[in-house]
Protein backbone atom coordinates (compact mmCIF):
# COMPACT_ATOMS: atom_id res chain seq x y z
CA UNK A 1 0.00 0.00 0.00
CA UNK A 2 0.83 3.58 0.09
CA UNK A 3 3.76 4.98 -2.28
CA UNK A 4 3.98 2.48 -5.00
CA UNK A 5 5.77 2.47 -8.38
CA UNK A 6 3.03 2.54 -11.31
CA UNK A 7 3.77 -0.44 -13.05
CA UNK A 8 2.98 -2.54 -10.39
CA UNK A 9 -0.96 -1.98 -10.28
CA UNK A 10 -0.73 -1.37 -14.26
CA UNK A 11 0.48 -4.98 -14.51
CA UNK A 12 -2.06 -5.95 -11.73
CA UNK A 13 -4.69 -4.32 -13.94
CA UNK A 14 -3.96 -6.13 -17.21
CA UNK A 15 -4.45 -9.21 -15.57
CA UNK A 16 -7.62 -7.97 -14.00
CA UNK A 17 -9.11 -6.55 -16.92
CA UNK A 18 -9.52 -3.46 -15.48
CA UNK A 19 -7.66 0.29 -15.69
CA UNK A 20 -6.02 2.18 -12.78
CA UNK A 21 -7.03 5.87 -12.90
CA UNK A 22 -4.14 8.77 -13.88
CA UNK A 23 -5.49 11.81 -12.43
CA UNK A 24 -3.64 15.65 -13.31
CA UNK A 25 -3.35 17.71 -10.01
CA UNK A 26 -2.80 21.30 -9.96
CA UNK A 27 -2.64 21.90 -6.44
CA UNK A 28 -2.61 20.45 -2.87
CA UNK A 29 -6.15 20.51 -2.82
CA UNK A 30 -6.24 18.35 -5.86
CA UNK A 31 -3.78 16.02 -4.61
CA UNK A 32 -5.68 15.57 -1.19
CA UNK A 33 -8.93 14.78 -3.33
CA UNK A 34 -7.43 12.17 -5.53
CA UNK A 35 -5.77 10.44 -2.57
CA UNK A 36 -9.19 10.79 -0.79
CA UNK A 37 -11.33 9.30 -3.74
CA UNK A 38 -9.17 6.40 -4.54
CA UNK A 39 -9.54 5.43 -0.36
CA UNK A 40 -12.83 5.42 -0.18
CA UNK A 41 -12.75 3.61 -2.90
CA UNK A 42 -10.35 1.11 -2.56
CA UNK A 43 -8.77 1.81 -5.49
CA UNK A 44 -5.07 2.24 -6.62
CA UNK A 45 -4.62 5.80 -8.33
CA UNK A 46 -2.04 7.67 -10.32
CA UNK A 47 -1.24 10.92 -9.24
CA UNK A 48 0.10 13.50 -12.10
CA UNK A 49 1.78 16.95 -13.10
CA UNK A 50 2.49 17.73 -16.22
CA UNK A 51 5.29 20.01 -17.76
CA UNK A 52 3.33 23.57 -17.14
CA UNK A 53 2.18 22.40 -13.89
CA UNK A 54 5.70 22.10 -12.68
CA UNK A 55 6.33 25.25 -14.46
CA UNK A 56 4.01 26.94 -11.70
CA UNK A 57 5.83 25.35 -9.27
CA UNK A 58 8.47 22.77 -9.00
CA UNK A 59 8.61 19.21 -9.13
CA UNK A 60 10.37 19.44 -5.40
CA UNK A 61 7.26 21.04 -4.69
CA UNK A 62 4.53 18.62 -5.71
CA UNK A 63 6.70 15.40 -5.15
CA UNK A 64 6.77 17.20 -1.36
CA UNK A 65 2.83 17.00 -0.79
CA UNK A 66 1.79 14.05 -3.25
CA UNK A 67 4.63 11.75 -1.93
CA UNK A 68 3.38 12.56 2.09
CA UNK A 69 -0.05 11.99 0.89
CA UNK A 70 0.39 8.78 -0.57
CA UNK A 71 2.64 7.44 1.89
CA UNK A 72 -0.50 8.21 4.47
CA UNK A 73 -3.12 6.39 2.29
CA UNK A 74 -4.27 3.40 2.82
CA UNK A 75 -4.42 2.57 -1.22
CA UNK A 76 -1.37 2.43 -3.75
CA UNK A 77 -0.38 5.27 -4.80
CA UNK A 78 1.80 6.10 -7.64
CA UNK A 79 2.99 10.05 -8.64
CA UNK A 80 3.82 10.17 -12.18
CA UNK A 81 5.37 12.98 -14.70
CA UNK A 82 2.85 13.57 -17.43
CA UNK A 83 4.44 14.38 -20.92
CA UNK A 84 7.69 15.04 -19.65
CA UNK A 85 9.36 17.21 -21.91
CA UNK A 86 12.98 16.89 -21.82
CA UNK A 87 15.09 14.33 -20.38
CA UNK A 88 16.30 16.78 -17.58
CA UNK A 89 13.05 17.55 -16.50
CA UNK A 90 12.43 13.36 -16.34
CA UNK A 91 15.88 13.03 -14.15
CA UNK A 92 14.71 16.22 -11.78
CA UNK A 93 11.20 14.26 -11.24
CA UNK A 94 12.73 10.88 -10.18
CA UNK A 95 15.44 12.87 -7.90
CA UNK A 96 12.76 14.66 -6.39
CA UNK A 97 10.45 11.34 -5.37
CA UNK A 98 8.07 10.46 -8.46
CA UNK A 99 7.88 6.83 -8.42
CA UNK A 100 6.75 7.14 -12.22
CA UNK A 101 8.06 9.32 -15.42
CA UNK A 102 6.44 9.89 -18.66
CA UNK A 103 9.13 11.09 -22.00
CA UNK A 104 7.06 12.21 -24.57
CA UNK A 105 9.13 12.50 -27.90
CA UNK A 106 6.16 12.03 -30.42
CA UNK A 107 6.71 15.04 -32.10
CA UNK A 108 10.31 13.80 -32.70
CA UNK A 109 11.28 11.85 -35.64
CA UNK A 110 10.87 7.70 -35.10
CA UNK A 111 14.59 7.45 -34.28
CA UNK A 112 14.65 10.59 -32.15
CA UNK A 113 12.10 9.52 -30.39
CA UNK A 114 13.72 5.98 -30.01
CA UNK A 115 16.68 6.82 -28.58
CA UNK A 116 15.30 10.32 -26.35
CA UNK A 117 13.30 7.37 -24.75
CA UNK A 118 15.58 4.57 -23.88
CA UNK A 119 18.07 7.39 -22.76
CA UNK A 120 15.25 8.13 -20.06
CA UNK A 121 14.41 4.57 -19.85
CA UNK A 122 18.20 4.07 -18.58
CA UNK A 123 18.71 6.52 -16.35
CA UNK A 124 15.22 6.23 -14.83
CA UNK A 125 16.67 2.42 -13.70
CA UNK A 126 14.00 0.60 -11.31
CA UNK A 127 11.49 3.50 -11.88
CA UNK A 128 9.05 2.71 -14.73
CA UNK A 129 9.08 4.60 -17.91
CA UNK A 130 5.93 5.23 -20.25
CA UNK A 131 5.89 7.07 -24.02
CA UNK A 132 3.96 7.90 -26.85
CA UNK A 133 4.42 7.02 -30.51
CA UNK A 134 1.82 8.84 -32.93
CA UNK A 135 0.41 11.77 -31.53
CA UNK A 136 -2.76 12.36 -29.45
CA UNK A 137 -4.42 15.76 -30.71
CA UNK A 138 -5.38 19.46 -28.94
CA UNK A 139 -3.64 20.75 -26.58
CA UNK A 140 -1.24 19.57 -23.50
CA UNK A 141 0.57 22.74 -22.18
CA UNK A 142 2.53 23.92 -25.08
CA UNK A 143 2.56 20.59 -26.48
CA UNK A 144 -0.10 20.89 -29.67
CA UNK A 145 -0.55 18.36 -32.74
CA UNK A 146 -3.17 17.05 -34.77
CA UNK A 147 -3.48 12.95 -34.68
CA UNK A 148 -1.41 10.78 -36.07
CA UNK A 149 -2.65 7.21 -35.73
CA UNK A 150 0.21 4.52 -34.02
CA UNK A 151 1.16 2.55 -36.65
CA UNK A 152 1.07 -1.29 -35.04
CA UNK A 153 4.73 -2.92 -36.24
CA UNK A 154 6.38 0.59 -35.34
CA UNK A 155 4.73 0.25 -31.25
CA UNK A 156 6.33 -3.58 -31.54
CA UNK A 157 9.77 -2.19 -32.25
CA UNK A 158 9.41 0.87 -30.23
CA UNK A 159 8.77 -1.03 -27.33
CA UNK A 160 11.25 -3.67 -27.82
CA UNK A 161 13.83 -1.12 -28.33
CA UNK A 162 13.11 1.33 -25.50
CA UNK A 163 12.28 -0.80 -22.73
CA UNK A 164 9.38 1.23 -21.43
CA UNK A 165 7.56 -0.09 -19.11
CA UNK A 166 4.11 1.25 -20.59
CA UNK A 167 2.82 2.82 -23.85
CA UNK A 168 0.55 5.10 -25.26
CA UNK A 169 -0.80 4.72 -28.69
CA UNK A 170 -2.99 7.63 -30.80
CA UNK A 171 -6.10 6.22 -31.20
CA UNK A 172 -8.42 9.14 -31.61
CA UNK A 173 -8.01 10.81 -28.71
CA UNK A 174 -7.31 14.47 -27.82
CA UNK A 175 -6.23 16.37 -24.90
CA UNK A 176 -8.72 19.67 -24.00
CA UNK A 177 -12.18 19.78 -24.09
CA UNK A 178 -14.10 17.67 -27.37
CA UNK A 179 -16.03 20.21 -30.03
CA UNK A 180 -17.67 16.52 -31.01
CA UNK A 181 -17.87 13.05 -29.70
CA UNK A 182 -14.57 11.78 -30.27
CA UNK A 183 -14.77 8.66 -32.76
CA UNK A 184 -11.73 6.23 -31.34
CA UNK A 185 -10.22 3.47 -33.16
CA UNK A 186 -11.03 0.26 -31.03
CA UNK A 187 -10.24 -2.18 -34.19
CA UNK A 188 -6.09 -0.29 -33.97
CA UNK A 189 -6.27 -0.36 -29.79
CA UNK A 190 -6.61 -4.12 -30.38
CA UNK A 191 -3.90 -5.07 -33.20
CA UNK A 192 -1.35 -2.45 -31.04
CA UNK A 193 -2.80 -4.57 -27.55
CA UNK A 194 -1.53 -7.71 -29.73
CA UNK A 195 1.51 -6.96 -30.77
CA UNK A 196 2.73 -4.76 -27.40
CA UNK A 197 2.81 -6.70 -24.20
CA UNK A 198 3.40 -3.86 -22.03
CA UNK A 199 0.28 -1.99 -20.44
CA UNK A 200 -1.59 0.63 -22.66
CA UNK A 201 -2.12 4.03 -21.37
CA UNK A 202 -4.96 6.17 -23.27
CA UNK A 203 -4.43 9.70 -22.83
CA UNK A 204 -7.07 12.92 -24.13
CA UNK A 205 -10.04 10.91 -21.83
CA UNK A 206 -11.84 13.80 -20.67
CA UNK A 207 -14.87 13.62 -22.51
CA UNK A 208 -14.62 10.08 -24.04
CA UNK A 209 -18.26 8.55 -23.61
CA UNK A 210 -17.86 6.50 -20.45
CA UNK A 211 -19.05 3.20 -22.77
CA UNK A 212 -16.04 3.98 -24.97
CA UNK A 213 -13.47 4.40 -22.65
CA UNK A 214 -15.11 0.66 -21.06
CA UNK A 215 -14.38 -0.54 -24.60
CA UNK A 216 -10.59 0.72 -24.53
CA UNK A 217 -10.06 -1.03 -21.65
CA UNK A 218 -11.39 -4.44 -22.42
CA UNK A 219 -9.16 -3.63 -25.54
CA UNK A 220 -5.96 -3.69 -23.67
CA UNK A 221 -5.49 -0.45 -22.11
CA UNK A 222 -5.27 -0.31 -18.01
CA UNK A 223 -4.10 3.11 -17.79
CA UNK A 224 -6.69 6.25 -18.42
CA UNK A 225 -5.82 9.88 -17.59
CA UNK A 226 -7.98 12.28 -16.83
CA UNK A 227 -7.28 15.99 -16.87
CA UNK A 228 -9.68 18.39 -18.31
CA UNK A 229 -12.41 17.18 -16.21
CA UNK A 230 -11.08 17.66 -13.15
CA UNK A 231 -10.01 21.14 -13.70
CA UNK A 232 -13.86 21.92 -14.83
CA UNK A 233 -14.94 20.56 -11.72
CA UNK A 234 -12.53 22.60 -9.72
CA UNK A 235 -12.83 26.11 -11.27
CA UNK A 236 -16.53 25.28 -11.69
CA UNK A 237 -17.00 24.74 -7.95
CA UNK A 238 -14.59 27.38 -6.74
CA UNK A 239 -16.78 29.99 -8.71
CA UNK A 240 -19.95 28.75 -7.01
CA UNK A 241 -18.54 29.22 -4.07
CA UNK A 242 -17.16 32.43 -4.04
CA UNK A 243 -20.44 33.85 -5.52
CA UNK A 244 -21.88 32.44 -2.73
CA UNK A 245 -19.40 34.14 -0.59
CA UNK A 246 -18.52 37.08 -1.54
CA UNK A 247 -17.08 38.25 1.44
CA UNK A 248 -14.85 35.47 1.93
CA UNK A 249 -11.32 36.31 2.47
CA UNK A 250 -10.13 32.77 3.56
CA UNK A 251 -8.79 30.25 0.69
CA UNK A 252 -9.56 27.12 2.58
CA UNK A 253 -13.51 28.07 2.40
CA UNK A 254 -13.74 28.31 -1.15
CA UNK A 255 -10.79 25.62 -2.27
CA UNK A 256 -12.44 23.04 0.03
CA UNK A 257 -15.36 23.30 -2.40
CA UNK A 258 -13.31 22.29 -5.42
CA UNK A 259 -11.55 19.78 -3.45
CA UNK A 260 -14.80 18.16 -2.69
CA UNK A 261 -15.91 18.57 -6.54
CA UNK A 262 -12.59 16.72 -7.94
CA UNK A 263 -13.12 13.99 -5.53
CA UNK A 264 -16.79 13.17 -6.15
CA UNK A 265 -15.63 13.49 -10.01
CA UNK A 266 -13.16 10.70 -9.32
CA UNK A 267 -14.93 8.45 -7.46
CA UNK A 268 -17.15 8.46 -10.56
CA UNK A 269 -14.05 8.00 -12.99
CA UNK A 270 -12.19 5.46 -10.61
CA UNK A 271 -16.33 3.52 -11.25
CA UNK A 272 -15.40 4.11 -15.02
CA UNK A 273 -11.88 2.28 -14.79
CA UNK A 274 -13.70 -0.51 -12.96
CA UNK A 275 -11.17 -0.44 -10.29
CA UNK A 276 -13.26 -0.20 -7.63
CA UNK A 277 -11.94 -2.44 -4.35
CA UNK A 278 -8.94 -3.16 -6.39
CA UNK A 279 -6.49 -1.58 -4.06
Amino acid sequence: MSLVKSIEMLLKAQAGGYAVGAFNAENLEMIQAIVAAAEKAGSPVIIQTTPGTLGYAPPEAFAGAACALAKAADVPVAVHLDHGSSFELAKRCKEAGYTSLMIDGSLLPFEENVALTRSVVEMAGDIPVEAELGTVGGKEDSHSAGIQYTDPALAADFVSRTGVSSFAPAIGTAHGIYKDTPELKIDLLREINARVGVPLVLHGTSGVPDETVRECIASGICKVNYATDLRKAFSQAVRTALDNMPDAIDPKKFLKEGRAAVETRVMELIDVCGSFGKA
